[in-house]
């Protein structure tokens, strides 16, 4: 017995062992996460920030001092351009390794290998849009231009430099609990992290299921539902702007294609909650008769934080702002003389193109009349664990072509294929647009910066200290005739081609408009007398709107003016139309429930505030509606996917055709509904359904508990990472854009002076990518109530504040 005593222990020691020191699927080597030397505890940071220290890094070429500030904010000064761009890397690694990391292998493809089979699909997806092809095109430029090209090689050593100095012990958190090491970094995943930027902003589209939608209703109805330009607008190119060139002459319409077979695949959605705001005062309209700049990128809300703040100081610049980690320089901020802060055009940049293959080979396929060889790319994608998944990517002079025959449940006779044209195929040389941006002295810089740039297309909003206020819509746009992509392409008309691109200079700007303010919040960028076709769908006028009644009203600007306007919380949607939709309420009708969320709603000032119940009622309302006018008609399927009018069609129709045949529910017998009907029995579904949900009318129907905002960590499900249901106003639709998993992202507000700028900002999350880290989440609190920290500036290394916590001294190895 004895024995067997003693072998049973062994075979459980040995089996703790083995299970301890390896992985077991998904999950890490626990042996190893749970050790108090390497594992998730040697990840815990000091409570008090570290002190002074002194480094000593290969590759630099002269030496870098870091002052560190009471936010954990560095600000570098360096005594060339590549000494900075090296420190920049090697701070931000510091700080942010396991999320340049993570997003670089998103945009790359390459999540699978380290969180399995479950990203096996969105990393093949990945590379059949072409990001990483689209990088490498960036990659050549990048490496043809020298300021670029010397900007990302000393940013990744600097990166390098600090992954080469750690042990496993020291890794981020994350990579212990994925079970997997750092790996270089190259210049080829900072050109993927603007990929993935633009896969963020700049990859959805409507044009399959406007096709589906045009063939099932027809082209009048669909043109009658879709209209080119909304009813109500706002455009950020002020209505009267005065087009000061001539225009290069576009095609004809040509006939919009019928696709093959329905189209039974979904290309991306647009993300409603991914926008921005931004906006210039000129000194007109300000106190201090200098301009005063604001943004507020408007992006997911995630742990670690999407921006890094930084100082980059060294001869012939001085700027202070955000960036991307991975990205070199700043993205969004301010200098000595100048302040920018960009917001997304949302222009069509992005056309699908059906495709006939010769045969079932797909080695060529018909344009203009002749079969043409297509191009093929192997993609491998490595999935942890499991076998790699090998794919063949077909490219024409279109595009790749991301979905084939047979797949997403296609049923077609004739070999076709669905070809992409998207701008983020084109080399991009952003990082020369920032490089030159961050040295800026004026308006000029500013445009000559501006003329590098590609994608994603941006509202770049900048002011200076010239007095200057401007808003130029940003990037390379496709020269197209009207309504070009709205619709599904020909892939084998010519005419249906992409045939150039809209000069820079033609781009819609404008530079001290009479108004004597820019603005933006992804709206429509001009009214319909510009003479190029940028697209349709852009965002709702709603906080555009908002944001140019506010300033057309306000004088002597200061910041906190503009914080306020920041922070303003007004739904104007409720307001331009909730009176309209409750005039067909018919309270006799009504349970009590129902006239109790009436009066409420009757009670109501607009204004979206977290404890407010009113936009509860009408947000679930507006969706209800949206659903009982279009379901019937447009029954979305995943065999079928139909794209619904937006929400201001649908109101203007209630307003202006109250019976038109929309709002007949199909699917009853003998009874023709009308606006009446339908907005009746969309409201009593929608309190119904509140009350199911939370119970009667109460402390659980305010705003902020429905809307349930969270800054969630990277890692799917990471609950214990990440800061949930925090209390604030706001919503998708509203100046303060504060949603569920969307929002703010980065708020900032510059005032420009002679004697230097005065600059406050602030984003939900904190420097430090370590979840053990007091600098982890330590801001999100003043970020959920509207409030800002003083940007610290610093004119040289030797300034002397008390908020300087920590002073590094690092220098190259000899």
């Amino acid at each position: 017995m004895n024995y067997l005593k003693a072998i049973l222990s062994l075979v459980i020691t040995g089996a703790l062992v083995y299970l301890l020191n390896n992985k077991i699927g998904s999950a890490p080597a626990l042996g190893k996460f749970l050790s108090p030397f390497e594992g998730f505890w040697a990840s815990a940071e000091k409570a008090d920030f570290p002190t002074d220290e002194t480094l000593t890094l290969a590759g630099m070429k002269g030496s870098v001092t870091v002052l560190y500030d009471d936010n954990r904010v560095p600000h570098l000064f360096a005594d060339n351009d590549y000494d900075l761009y090296f420190a920049q890397g090697y701070v931000q690694a510091r700080d942010r390794l396991w999320q340049m990391d993570f997003v670089a292998r998103s945009a790359g493809g390459r999540l699978a290998e380290v969180i399995g089979e479950r990203a096996a699909g969105i990393d093949a997806y990945k590379r059949r849009m072409g990001s990483v092809y689209g990088a490498e095109q960036s990659m050549k430029l990048f490496n043809s231009s020298p300021k670029a090209k010397e900007t990302v090689e000393a940013y990744s050593a600097g990166i390098n430099a600090y992954i080469h100095q750690l042990k496993p012990k020291d890794y981020p958190l994350e990579f212990k609990l994925l079970g997997y090491e750092p790996e270089d970094w190259t210049p080829m995943k900072s050109a993927l992290l603007i990929e993935e930027m633009s896969f963020t902003l700049a990859s959805g589209t409507d044009e399959l299921r406007l096709s589906n939608v045009r063939n099932k209703l027809g082209a009048a109805a669909a043109d009658e539902l879709f209209p080119d330009f909304p009813f109500i607008e706002s455009p950020i190119i002020p209505v009267g702007t005065k087009w000061d060139f001539k225009a290069l002459p576009t095609m004809k319409m040509t006939e919009v294609t019928k696709p093959t077979g329905a189209l039974a695949f979904k290309e991306d959605d647009r993300d409603p909650g991914i926008g921005s705001n931004n906006w210039a005062v000129h000194g007109s309209k300000s106190a201090t008769g200098l301009p005063i700049l604001s943004g507020d990128p408007h992006l997911s809300l995630n742990l670690p934080s999407i921006w890094y703040q930084i100082q980059m100081v060294a001869p012939g610049v001085n700027v202070y702002g955000v960036t991307l980690p991975g990205s070199p320089g700043v993205i969004i901020g301010f200098n000595e003389s100048v302040a920018w802060s960009p917001t997304n055009v949302g222009s069509d940049v992005v056309d699908w193109f059906e495709v006939k293959f010769k045969d079932a080979t797909k080695k060529e396929y018909w344009h203009d009349g002749k079969w043409k060889p297509t191009k093929t790319r192997i993609e491998t994608v490595k999935i942890k664990g499991k076998p790699n998944k090998v794919d063949t990517v077909y490219y024409t002079h279109h595009g790749p072509v991301v979905y084939l025959q047979g797949e997403k449940a296609f049923n077609m006779n004739t070999p076709v294929g669905y070809a992409l044209r998207w701008i983020a195929h084109e080399p991009n040389n952003s990082i020369e647009t920032f490089y030159e941006l961050n040295r800026a002295k004026g308006y000029d810089d500013y445009v000559k910066a501006l003329s590098h740039y590609v994608f994603p297309a941006q509202n770049f909003c900048f002011a200076s200290n010239e007095n200057n206020v401007a808003i130029w819509v940003n990037g390379l746009f496709p020269l197209k005739w009207k309504e070009q992509g709205k619709y599904l392409l020909d892939g084998t008309n010519a005419t249906h081609d992409w045939a150039g691109w809209i000069p820079h200079a033609q781009n819609p700007h404008v530079k001290n408009p009479p108004r004597n303010f820019v603005s933006s919040a992804n709206q429509f960028s001009t009214d319909p007398t510009y003479p190029y076709y940028l697209g349709w769908n852009f965002a709702p006028a709603n906080r555009g709107r908002r944001i140019n009644e506010r300033l057309t009203l306000m004088t002597n600007a200061t910041v906190d003016s503009l914080l306020v306007l920041q922070n303003d919380n007004m739904n104007v949607d409720a307001r331009d139309f909730l009176a309209g939709m409750m005039k067909y309420l018919n309270d006799k009708d009504l349970n009590d429930s129902q006239k109790q969320a009436v009066a409420t709603l009757r009670k109501w000032n607009f204004y979206n505030n977290a404890e407010e119940i009113g936009p509860t009622i009408f947000e679930e309302w507006a969706s209800r509606l949206m659903d009982a006018t279009w379901k019937d008609d447009l029954p979305e399927s995943d065999s079928l996917p139909y794209r619904f009018p937006t929400f201001y069609r649908t109101v203007e129709l209630t307003q202006k055709q109250p019976t038109a045949k929309w709002f007949d529910d199909i699917t009853t017998k003998n009874k023709v509904e009308t606006a009446a009907e339908i907005l009746n029995n969309s409201f009593k579904a929608a309190v119904d359904s509140l009350v199911k949900r939370n119970g009667a009318l109460g402390e659980k129907w305010q705003w902020w508990q429905i809307k349930a905002t969270g800054v969630r960590h990277l890692i799917p499900g990471m609950d214990a990472l990440s800061r949930l249901n925090i209390k604030t106003g706001g919503g998708p639709r509203i100046v303060n854009a504060t949603g569920g998993g969307h929002g703010p992202s980065w708020r900032m507000i510059v005032q420009l002076g002679k004697e230097g700028p005065k600059a406050f900002g602030l984003y939900p999350g904190g420097q430090s990518g370590n979840p053990g880290s007091k600098f982890y989440d330590n801001i999100i609190d003043k970020w959920a109530n509207g409030e800002l920290n003083e940007l610290l500036y610093l004119r040289s290394k030797d300034d002397k504040s008390s908020r300087i916590v920590k002073r590094v001294g690092i220098s190259g190895s000899k």
